[in-house]
Order: structure tokens, then C-alpha cells, then sequence
């Protein structure tokens, strides 16, 4: 859990900040300027205007200064569920339309809340920007008259979902729950969680909500930033139109600075209903976002945790075996701040026993100090982090605002940059003496149920309120009738949308591609927009490659390939990265491996010798190998617990089958991952690594010379050999619909997965059906979504979607449901789909048409997305211009086109029903309800017997 140090950063000069890079690494440093313009409206909002002409988009970003630290006790999770509101409509714009609306032009948009803020945001073509103003300023000033009590009990229904997805249904949700409660004061801002607690949320009134709008939604509590292909004047204007009237809001006065001290350790317990493993934490009160100390803070918590010299991972993981990670992080907010360490220990080991060892690892802290070069290293990744946080206009809109809300400028980008430069190792000891050295703390214990022995000791049993499951009873609303919206005096006729202008034409990136000798295919794109390089390695094959009897070889290959070469240690690896101000990874999927990294350009070639070292000369460490036996058992553990993992397992093997290795979960099982040896993974590793399997992409800022010259020396040394990925067979097709139950009990949600096997990525229907889905399921405006979560309130979200690769991949459709709606939530999916095979309306049509289509304008913004693109292409083999292709498909489907690939591959009557849930109350509600069977599944998929209990319960 690295926590990086640039929050949500701002923009400015950039140049000099290197100085950390050891001297003979040192090249000149590019310089980057991003211009903005602030000023601020008469009735207080401040404007921020940045134009960036490199980008045919614009994202429109509000930020209030109002989350959940403005609540006060018993009305808690306000800022949040307000947040949601303002997604249902307003005085000119109707129900549900925010989202239609920004999807129609090919947009997209969402909004967030946490402890200290709130920010809604768009990003749209830039022909959209004046309807996205005017969206966005209608519910600033226009909204409050449309809030209805229906609308409200509603999304009242849908946060309570979100926290049970979130917090409720998942192995240490509460765990944030019972620090926040303990470790600041009853009355403390940060006493509650953003998402509230339950029965607040339950006795909320529109009158809490109208309270709160007036309270903190005026213009001059927020910020709006404009970023991207924009005219600096005319955007001007367009504000000055739309924003300039609104009444100035109530004065929102700055909160004091309140840290928190413990006059002595606290310590408590639960025994989790999902947790599979002991999870300890300990937290100690420290100081507010952009103090000085917070800056050494960051730097302490990395240097304790991250990477092999980290003393926690020395004492807990290399000498104890205690536990397979370690994390400890500094929470700095707006008014107070804690510092955090967070073990989940391997199953069985007593928390005692963890405590202890993190107490070892702080002697030992003391005892060998900091080094100048860790601060080195962390100062290091800070400028190629800096340059990721700024790939996007949005990210960039993310920054000008934090700074502008919380620092008063988004010039604070560079008091920031010299806070961090600024860090010695002098200060990181002396912030560890002054806030946890002998200090008190808060100490958590969650245990798996019914071992509360494994809680470190002397905790006491925490207070957390769990939901209890009840029938489903819909909340019955007074008919308002048809009762006209008061509406609130304009200057201008707010009632018509404003019109966009020329829809921007397709922009494809140049793209250039080549073979080396050894046969490994090369694509790449130059965009020398920031000073940053990313690029992947992908070899075919992955867990397609695995043998029946020892699955889980792939998966620990890409482990052990990560732990130090022939002629580095681990930690010597793990260092040159870090100076590098570099980031590798490798990994492995069901049908490939793949390499990733990210670095500076002026870094490129040295991090690819690190790539080429890694992947020609494997060290296999076999003390690091039995560490990464252990941390993928434990993880396979703790998957069993969790309702969504054990949910995409069992429905893969439903799909799949036992005899096609996509039936089967990467990681193995328990037993086949202690079976295997370092002699299984250098066998694999002979057979299956070659340049003949292998893709190579990069996107970024460096040229198709420079990259192909890099490249001589893997062409070189990396011989190429014939590599054989085995095909299965695919079973049969449901023939029925039929029903399986894996038993979660007293779980708050039901996991629904729907479907079957449909089609290949490469199959000439696979796009035209994805295009045919997407007003059944594939956005915010599915039907879908919009039945269970925006009118019945059941789910925070519903989807159907199509996922093919070479293989057959399957159409599903899925959604978490609160339990006791999970057999109405099952029919509602099966009767939409129903429907949806007769067919949709020409503007359901059209939407479809605009948002697919108009959408491609934000799809080569950023270095990610454009190696998303080369991926594919190499993949599927597709040419340069697929994307062209798959728009002239868009642009060409037929009302009937649309209907018959429905009818062909929307067939609820044969599919697979997939529910992972509470047996007792919900299993035996299918029978009889027109499914071929109804049959109740172990976690690993395989059929048992309905015990007794739940037999009596039906």
C-alpha cells in the first residue's frame, strides 16, 4: 500500500528535481511549465483556467471544501449521500440525465467524497465543454427545489449498498470504523467514516439534505478548474454565462487544526465473519497535511515498510515469517492526521507475537538509523510519480484544485516540491522519537470468527453494529402526483441545453512497428507531451501453460523472476529501480505474461537493462521462493473468505469447466502451490520463455531510433525457440437456465454472476455484440442499472458485458444486491434481458451510436491508454487503424442488425445463474421458480448436500 507523497498534486515549474539521482546518473532535466489563470467571480467561485492544445478533450472539475469532517454526530455520511443527489436532477436537467447526457457526448463523469472534500467532474470532448458548464452550474444554484422525498429514500437505499459492498461484505471492512471511533474523541470531525454510520443514513430527511446544500454548495466554497483544448476568453465568458448568477452561499468558515493525542494505548478486537487470517494494526495520532513533519512522516513509513531493507519486512516477513507484506502509511488530512502500520498475518500466528515483532523492527531502526541514500532512493520515484499524477487533463484539473481548496493556491505545487526536497535523514529519526517512539497508540485485532485467542492481548471486544438480514419491505411513498418544480429565477433560458459544436474528428497516433531478428514484434507510439516512457513486454501463453497437476507454476514465475538476478541480490534490484526513479513489474494472467515499466526518458535505456536482466537472468532464490510460496498460500487463504473472489472463481469454473484450464483459479491450490518445486519453475521458464511468444510496446517520449537501439542488445542475447500453448476443449453449452448457491452465511450482499460462453475477440460478431449490449448494460445508463440501482435502490451498481480474447470468453451479467433482494434482483436481470431481445428504441439506438463513437476522442490521452491500444493491436493482430473500423460498425448498425445479434446472444433461458450469498435466508426462495436445478456449491465449486438448517429455514 504505497502511499505517495504528492497528494493530489498542482502544476508549475518542474525543473531541478532530480537532485536526489545519484551524479552519475544525472542528465539535464526537461523543464515543464503548465500555465494557468486564476481569478475568482463576484459571488466567490474561484476559477482555474488551464488550455492544453495537445488534447482534443477538456475535463471540467468542482471542488467543494465540504466532506464529512462539516457533519456532526448522529447525522453522519451527509457530505456523501449529498453527493449522490446531485447525480438525480435538477431544475432544467431531468432525472437521471447527468450521466445520459455526458454519455451522449462521448463523455465521461463521476464525483467523490472523503474526509475533507468533495469533487464532481466530466471529461468530454471539446465541443461538449458549454453543456458540461451548464450541467454542472445547474446543480450548483438549480438543484435544491427538484430534491423529492422518492428521489432521496432512493439513493438513501443505494449509499447502504455501497457501505455493504464496501465495509459489510468484505474480511476487515470495519477495521477504519474501529480506529476512527478510538483513536479521536467523541465530537472529533474524524470521529465517523465518510460513508456514515447505518442509522444515520437510515433517519435522514430531505430536510437534513436541504439544510446541507444551503449549508456548504454555495459558489464561494468551491473551485472550478477548466483544463484542456480550451480558449482561455471564451471559457471566461461561458463561466461568466452560467456561474456569475448563482447566488453567493452561506460563509463556510475554515476549520482549526485539531490533532489528537492518547493519554494512553487502546486495544481492541472483532471477530470478523469474512477474515480467514489475523489482520493487526496499529495507529498513532501525528499532524495535519502540509506540516513539515508530515513530509518526514511519508518518508518514515516507506522507509519502514517498502522493499526488502524495510525493518518490518526484515523482522516480520525474512526472519519471523509472521506474514507475507507489510504496510505502514501516514494519513495526513486537513485538520489532524495518523500515522499507520497494518500486518495481516499468516493464518494462525497470534497478534501478540506480530506486536512484538514491530516493536523489534523500530530497534532495529534505531539501531542502524537512516541512511542518506534511502532518502535518496524515496526522492527519487518522486518526480517520475509527479509526471504519472500529471499524464491526464484530469489528473491535472485534480491538482489545481486540491491546492486551490486546501493551500489557497495551486502555486503550492512548488512550496510542496522544496517541503519534500527539503526532508533529511535527520528529520525522518526525529519525527519517529517525537510521535511513535514509546508513544501510545490504537491497536486493532481482527480474528477469523470464533478464535478470538489469535487478538493480540488485553484488547477489548470492539463496538461495531452489523446489519441484520430482514425480508424485503419497499418503502411506500406518497404520490406527490404531478406537482410542477418551483423554479428559481435565470438571466438566461436554462431550460434549453446549449448546442455543441462540430464533433471532433478521429485522431489516430502514429504508430510504427518492426521484428527483430529473434522474432519478438515491436510496436510503438511517440507523445512527448511529459518527459515519461512506459512500455510491456507480453508473453503468449501464461496460465494456458500450466499442468493440471501442478497449476499455480505460472503464477509464482513472475514472482521469483522479480526477486534479484544472477548478479544482483534482491535488494541490490530492488535499489537500482528505486534510484532510478523507475517502475517494473511482472505478472501473470490466464492467457499471458507480462512485464511492465514506467520511467523518465532520460532513464529509459537503463531501466530496460534492467528489464533484459530480469528476464534473461533469473536468479531463482530459493530462500525468496519459499517466502513467495508462503505469501501465495496465505493469499489464497484469505481469497476463500472474500464473497467477490470465491464468486469469479466458481462462476470460471462453471463456465469452463474441470477440464479447460481457464476453469481454474491462477494461483493453484494449497496443496498443488507446497508441492511445487524451483526446479518446476525453471523447467517452465525453458520451455515457455522465448521472443516468438513475446510482443514488445512503448508510448512516450522517445523515438523509434533510440528505442530499437536499446533494443539490440535483448535481440541479441534472448535466442528465440518454438513455444507450444496447448489448446482445450470447450465444454457445452448450457442447454437450461440452472441456478448455483455458494453459502456466505450472515453475508450482507448476494455476488450475482449470469451468463455463458460466447464469443472470441477475433469472432466477426464480438464488437457488433459489445456495441448491441451497451443500452442493456454497459454504462451508468444500462437498463439494467438503472432499474436495480436508480429505481429499486437494490445495488450500488449492475453491469452485463462481453469478454473475449483468443478464446471464448463469456457474456455476464453481474451486481452485489442487498440480501434479501437477491431473488427479485435475479429475476429483474432475467426479465430485462427478455425484453431487451425485442429490441431498443432508434434513440436508445443513437445514444449508443454517440457515446462509442464520440468517446474515442479521449482514448490516446494518456501513455497507459495508448499502450492499451498497442496491446491490443498486437494481441489480435489488428491494423493500425482498428478503431476507425470498429467505428464505422458503430455508425453503420441497423435497428435490426441491433435485434438479431440480441435475439443470438442474449439468451436468459440458457445461462448459467451464479449466486454467492447467505444460504439460510435466500437458497431455498429459487426453487420453483422456473430453473432446470437449484444446486448448492462448496467453495471450490463443487456440489454438497443443503444441510438440515437451512432445509427447516425454507
Amino acid at each position: 500500500m504505497k502511499k505517495t507523497i504528492f497528494r493530489l498534486l498542482s502544476t508549475a515549474l518542474i525543473a531541478g528535481f532530480i537532485a536526489c539521482t545519484p551524479k552519475s546518473e544525472q542528465t539535464a532535466t526537461e523543464e515543464l511549465r503548465i500555465d494557468f489563470e486564476k481569478y475568482t467571480l463576484e459571488n466567490g467561485l474561484n476559477v482555474v483556467l488551464h488550455h492544453d492544445k495537445s488534447d482534443p478533450i477538456v475535463s471540467v472539475a468542482i471542488m467543494y471544501h465540504v466532506g464529512s469532517n462539516r457533519e456532526t454526530p448522529g447525522r453522519t455520511g451527509f457530505a456523501h449521500l449529498f453527493e449522490h443527489m446531485l447525480f438525480q436532477e435538477s431544475e432544467n436537467v431531468p432525472q437521471d440525465q447527468f450521466f445520459k447526457k455526458i454519455q451522449d457526448a462521448g463523455g465521461t463523469l463521476n464525483g467523490g467524497t472523503w474526509n475533507d472534500g468533495t469533487v464532481y467532474y466530466e471529461v468530454v470532448p471539446k465541443n461538449a465543454l458549454e453543456m458540461v458548464l451548464w450541467l454542472e452550474s445547474d446543480r450548483m444554484g438549480f438543484l435544491i427545489n427538484t430534491v423529492t422525498e422518492a428521489a432521496f429514500i432512493n439513493q438513501q437505499e443505494v449509499v447502504q449498498n455501497e457501505k455493504r459492498q464496501r465495509v459489510d461484505n468484505r474480511p476487515y471492512g470495519h477495521t477504519s470504523y474501529v480506529i476512527s471511533k478510538n483513536i479521536f474523541p467523541e465530537g472529533h470531525p474524524y470521529n465517523w467514516q465518510v460513508i456514515g454510520e447505518l442509522v444515520d443514513l437510515q433517519n435522514a430527511t430531505v430536510e437534513d439534505v436541504k439544510e446541507f446544500y444551503h449549508n456548504f454548495y454555495g459558489p464561494n466554497n468551491a473551485t472550478l478548474v477548466i483544463a484542456g483544448d480550451c480558449y482561455t476568453e471564451q471559457s471566461k465568458q461561458l463561466v461568466e454565462k452560467y456561474f456569475g448568477e448563482i447566488k453567493r452561499g452561506n460563509e463556510v468558515s475554515e476549520l482549526e487544526v485539531q490533532n489528537v493525542t492518547l493519554p494512553e494505548s487502546k486495544r481492541l478486537f472483532h471477530e470478523d465473519n469474512f477474515a480467514t487470517a489475523p489482520q493487526l494494526n496499529m495507529v498513532w495520532p501525528a499532524v495535519e497535511q502540509y506540516n513539515k513533519d508530515a513530509y518526514a512522516l511519508d518518508f518514515l513509513a516507506e522507509i519502514l515498510s517498502e522493499g526488502k531493507k524495510a525493518q518490518l519486512y526484515k523482522v516480520l516477513v525474512k526472519e519471523k515469517n509472521f506474514t507475507s507484506d507489510t504496510y505502514a502509511w501516514n494519513d495526513a488530512r486537513e485538520i489532524a492526521g495518523m500515522f499507520r502500520i497494518m500486518i495481516t498475518a499468516n493464518q494462525g500466528i497470534p497478534l501478540d507475537s506480530v506486536e512484538q515483532g514491530i516493536h523489534e523492527a523500530f530497534a532495529l531502526l534505531e539501531e542502524t538509523g537512516v541512511s542518506d541514500r534511502d532518502v535518496e532512493r524515496i526522492k527519487a520515484s518522486q518526480e517520475t510519480d509527479f509526471y504519472n499524477s500529471i499524464s491526464s487533463i484530469l489528473g491535472k484539473s485534480f491538482q489545481l484544485a486540491q491546492y486551490n481548496v486546501f493551500a489557497g493556491t495551486p502555486e503550492f505545487i512548488e512550496k510542496e516540491i522544496a517541503n519534500i526536497k527539503a526532508v533529511t535523514k535527520e528529520d525522518v529519526m526525529a519525527v519517529y522519537e517525537k510521535y511513535i517512539k514509546d508513544k501510545p497508540y490504537v491497536i486493532t485485532s481482527f480474528v477469523p470468527k470464533e478464535q478470538p485467542g489469535l487478538a493480540a492481548s488485553e484488547s477489548e471486544r470492539a463496538h461495531v453494529v452489523e446489519e441484520q438480514i430482514t425480508e424485503n419491505t419497499d418503502q411506500e411513498i406518497a404520490d406527490a402526483g404531478e406537482t410542477e418544480i418551483e423554479k428559481t429565477p435565470s438571466n438566461i433560458d436554462r431550460s434549453v441545453e446549449p448546442e455543441k459544436g462540430p464533433d471532433p474528428t478521429l485522431h489516430i497516433p502514429e504508430q510504427w512497428t518492426t521484428t527483430l531478428d529473434n522474432g519478438m514484434d515491436i510496436y510503438g507510439i511517440r507523445q512527448t507531451e511529459l518527459p515519461l516512457v512506459q512500455f510491456s513486454i507480453i508473453l503468449d501463453g501464461g496460465h494456458l501453460l500450466d499442468d493440471f497437476n501442478k497449476i499455480g507454476v505460472a503464477n509464482l514465475m513472475t514472482d521469483i523472476m522479480m526477486e534479484g538476478t544472477k548478479n544482483k541480490t534482491p535488494e541490490e534490484l530492488e535499489e537500482e529501480i528505486d534510484l532510478l526513479g523507475a517502475n517494473i513489474n511482472m505478472y501473470t494472467g490466464s492467457q499471458s505474461i507480462t512485464i511492465t515499466a514506467n520511467s523518465l526518458s532520460r532513464n529509459f535505456e537503463k531501466t530496460l537493462e534492467l528489464v533484459e536482466e530480469i528476464l534473461l537472468k533469473p536468479r531463482w532464490d530459493e530462500e525468496e521462493f519459499k517466502l513467495i510460496k508462503t505469501k501465495t498460500v496465505n493469499q489464497i487463504k484469505r481469497n476463500a473468505g472474500n464473497p467477490s473472489t470465491v464468486a469469479r472463481n466458481v462462476y470460471s469454473k462453471l463456465l469452463y469447466g474441470e477440464e479447460h484450464m481457464l476453469g481454474f483459479d491462477t494461483y493453484g491450490t494449497e496443496e498443488q502451490v507446497n508441492e511445487i518445486t524451483i526446479d518446476d519453475l525453471k523447467s517452465f521458464y525453458d520451455r515457455n520463455y522465448s521472443p516468438t511468444v513475446a510482443r514488445f510496446h512503448i508510448a512516450g517520449n522517445v523515438s523509434k531510433d533510440r528505442v530499437l537501439t536499446a533494443l539490440e542488445s535483448l535481440n541479441t542475447n534472448w535466442p528465440s525457440k518454438d513455444v507450444v500453448i496447448p489448446g482445450y476443449a470447450l465444454p457445452d453449452a448450457p442447454d437450461k437456465a440452472r441456478l448455483y448457491f455458494v453459502d456466505f452465511p450472515d453475508a450482507k450482499q448476494s455476488v450475482i454472476n449470469i451468463g455463458y460462453l460466447a464469443l472470441e475477440r477475433t469472432h466477426e460478431d464480438y464488437f457488433p455484440a459489445t456495441v448491441m449490449n451497451y443500452k442493456l448494460g454497459g454504462s451508468f445508463s444500462g437498463n439494467v442499472n438503472l432499474i436495480l440501482r436508480e429505481e429499486k435502490g437494490y445495488t450500488y451498481g449492475a453491469r452485463t458485458y462481453f469478454r473475449g480474447t483468443k478464446i471464448p470468453g463469456p457474456f455476464t451479467a453481474s451486481s452485489s444486491v442487498r440480501t434479501n433482494t437477491t431473488i427479485e434482483s435475479v429475476k429483474i436481470f432475467k426479465e430485462e434481458m427478455e425484453k431487451y431481445r425485442e429490441g431498443v428504441s432508434e434513440d436508445d439506438l443513437e445514444f449508443t451510436k454517440n457515446a462509442l463513437i464520440k468517446s474515442n476522442a479521449r482514448k490516446f490521452e494518456t501513455l497507459w491508454s495508448l499502450i492499451g491500444m498497442l496491446q491490443t493491436r498486437s494481441a489480435y493482430n489488428f491494423p493500425e487503424d482498428y478503431i476507425k473500423n470498429e467505428e464505422e460498425i458503430i455508425r453503420n448498425m441497423t435497428l435490426e442488425q441491433h435485434k438479431a445479434l440480441a435475439q443470438k446472444y442474449i439468451t436468459p433461458d440458457k445461462m448459467i445463474y451464479f449466486v454467492a450469498g447467505d444460504a439460510a435466508t435466500q437458497f431455498e426462495q429459487f426453487k420453483n421458480t422456473g430453473f432446470e436445478d437449484v444446486i448448492l456449491l462448496d467453495k471450490n465449486g463443487r456440489e454438497v448436500e443443503v444441510p438440515v438448517e437451512i432445509e427447516v429455514l425454507k
